[in-house]
């Protein structure tokens, strides 16, 4: 779409793509804070796969929105998180971050689009210890 730089998604908004691995965290938190469910998505491949809930897994941009929009409507606040060193192998890297929230770690495995932007493939919000 001639004068944007971001994605064209349903309703015709656009949005800001993660130019680095590490932009999706960051974006995150802003369309979270800002009840953007759908922005929230757009960070996803649409095949992506997210472990949450807890013990469960949520597959699919279109299902991750979905989610999204029932816990944004609680209006959870996020904040910004520092990301730990990022692993790069090509078209595919590793983000991740130490929450402060003490769920253990985050990590998602990210791919580079065809026009350069960075995606979520696969998506784990925390690490919970195996029940013994």
């Amino acid at each position: 779409m001639p004068g944007t730089s971001g994605h064209q998604y349903e309703g015709g908004s656009a949005y800001e793509k993660a130019m680095r691995p590490e932009d999706i965290t960051r974006l995150f938190v802003e369309r979270s804070n800002a009840g953007d469910a759908a922005g929230v998505a757009a960070l996803y491949e649409e095949d992506a796969v997210m472990a949450y809930p807890p013990g469960d897994r949520t597959v699919g941009r279109e299902a991750i929105r979905a989610l999204w929009e029932k816990v944004l409507a609680h209006r959870p606040r996020f904040e910004p998180e520092q990301p730990l060193p990022t692993l790069v192998s090509g078209d595919i890297a590793l983000t991740s971050t130490p929450p402060g929230d003490g769920a253990g770690a985050r990590a998602q495995v990210v791919r580079r689009q065809p026009d350069g932007s960075w995606l979520r493939l696969l998506d784990q919000p925390e690490f919970v210890s195996p029940a013994r």
